[in-house]
Parts: C-alpha cells; sequence; structure tokens
C-alpha cells in the first residue's frame, strides 16, 4: 500500500536516523533483545518470590465469595506432588510478562522509531500509549467485575449437606483454577486492544469508517462469537466480555470519524 507521505517533501518531515551498516543495526537488535530479557529474568525471580501473594490476590475474589457462604473452612487443593510448584512458576511467568511489557516495548519502540517519519512518530505515539492502559482496564473489568459473578453463579450449584442426597461441594484445584484466571484476563485484556487495532486500520488506510458502520451488525455477531470461545461456558462472562467490545468498537467508529473530520481540516487548512 502505498505511504500517505510518499509526496510529501522529505525535509518537512525528516526520519531522524543515521545511516548505518548492517552489522551495527543486529548489534543493536541484539542489546535491545538482552535488555529485555534481563527485564523479564529480573521480573521473573520477583514475581516468583512473591508468588504466593500475586496467587492470593489472584485467588480473592473466590475467597471473598466463599467466606460470604460461610465457608470460612474451605480450601484449594493439587493432587499431584508437583503441581502446586509448577502453578507457582506460571504466576512467576504471568507476573513476569505483565511487569516487563513497559521495558521490552520500550526496546521495540527505541530499535524501529529512527526509522520512522517524525508524522509517523506522532500518530503511533497515542497507541502506544493506549494499549497498556486498555489492556488493564480489560483485566481490572475481569477481576473486579466479572469474577465475583461468574464465581457466585459456580457456587451456586453445590449443594448443601442434609438436602436429601449425597452434598456436592467445590474443592478448586490451584493449577485449574490458576488457568482460569490467566486465560479471563488475557481474554479481556486482549479484547481490549480493539480500539487499537481498529482506528490503526483506519488511520492505515486499510479499512474506512464507513466499511465499519456498515459492518455493526456482522461485527456484533462476531464478538459473541469471539466471547464464547474465549470465556467459560457461563453466559455472565461471554455476555461480560461481549458488551465491552460492542462499546469499545462503537467508540473506536467515533473516535476514527473525528480523526478523520480533524485531518481534512488540517490538510484544507494547509492547502
Amino acid at each position: 500500500m502505498p505511504r500517505d507521505d510518499i509526496n510529501r517533501p522529505e525535509e518537512d518531515d525528516p526520519i531522524d536516523d543515521k545511516p548505518m551498516p548492517l552489522m551495527d543495526h543486529l548489534l543493536e537488535l541484539r542489546q535491545r533483545l538482552l535488555w529485555s530479557l534481563a527485564a523479564f529474568v529480573v521480573a521473573f525471580l520477583a514475581c516468583y518470590y512473591f508468588s504466593a501473594q500475586i496467587y492470593g490476590f489472584l485467588a480473592r475474589p473466590l475467597a471473598n465469595i466463599l467466606a460470604s457462604e460461610g465457608g470460612g473452612d474451605r480450601r484449594m487443593i493439587y493432587t499431584a506432588l508437583y503441581e502446586a510448584f509448577f502453578t507457582y512458576l506460571k504466576v512467576a511467568f504471568f507476573g513476569a510478562v505483565f511487569f516487563s511489557f513497559p521495558v521490552w516495548a520500550t526496546q521495540l519502540w527505541l530499535f524501529i522509531a529512527p526509522g520512522l517519519y517524525r508524522s509517523e512518530k506522532r500518530a503511533l505515539r497515542p497507541f502506544l500509549i493506549m494499549s497498556p492502559i486498555l489492556f488493564v482496564m480489560g483485566a481490572a473489568l475481569a477481576y473486579y467485575f466479572i469474577f465475583p459473578l461468574a464465581w457466585s453463579f459456580f457456587i451456586s450449584f453445590e449443594t448443601p449437606a442434609g438436602a436429601g442426597g449425597i452434598p456436592i461441594q467445590l474443592e478448586a484445584k490451584v493449577n485449574e483454577y490458576l488457568d482460569l484466571v490467566m486465560a479471563l484476563i488475557l481474554a479481556f485484556g486482549v479484547a481490549f486492544q480493539l480500539p487499537v487495532l481498529l482506528i490503526l486500520l483506519v488511520r492505515v488506510g486499510i479499512m474506512q469508517v464507513e466499511t465499519l458502520k456498515k459492518g455493526r451488525r456482522y461485527a456484533i455477531v462476531a464478538m459473541f462469537v469471539a466471547a464464547a470461545i474465549l470465556t467459560p461456558p457461563d453466559v455472565i462472562s461471554q455476555v461480560g466480555l461481549a458488551l465491552p467490545m460492542i462499546l469499545l468498537y462503537e467508540l473506536s467508529i467515533l473516535f476514527a470519524t473525528w480523526s478523520g473530520r480533524r485531518g481534512d481540516a488540517k490538510g484544507g487548512k494547509a492547502g
């Protein structure tokens, strides 16, 4: 696809880069990767040291619900000798990816930014800032809103003793609970990147705002299908993911429309 700035004089929108041999680029890439790896290793060791506390934080929504149901003596179990150890490794890995993301994202930006025009840098910076913010917002929605509702729904299927049959009681496994929590947090965090993706596609000309408006009905169906695939088979999680995605889709259309009008206005003034 042709670049928007192909007819723009280079002196009006320069590339802040100095010619470098290929070997120097490779050495710089190696250095960026080493810094990113070092940040991940440090974050992994720190998260493993606090893995019990991190897991306790992730398990708190379930613990609060069980406590409100009068289950002060409830527990979580593991059935393999190595299960708890590998669960803490997963916690550390999950936390290390989350906390080291700003470092390796910054290293990636520092590597590719010198090859971009100044206008391209200005266009990309807002998205680089909004992407982690939106991920955290999606994760927070899952943790503080979806988890309590979904866990209450699942706990409601317990059968207490003395109800005329064999009691059915939850004894959650630590690794299964962690896998479910990580999958939901990741699903909500990635789903909240929808505005970044759509607005970028509009900005580079791959997609038009009118296409987004005309495909609204199909997009809504696709979002419910994606929510059904990414979340557990319960209505609360599926609707809890699909509705924010629909709202973000509409906000993406509004922002892309505003951004297009702003760009047209600037183009008119320049003309």
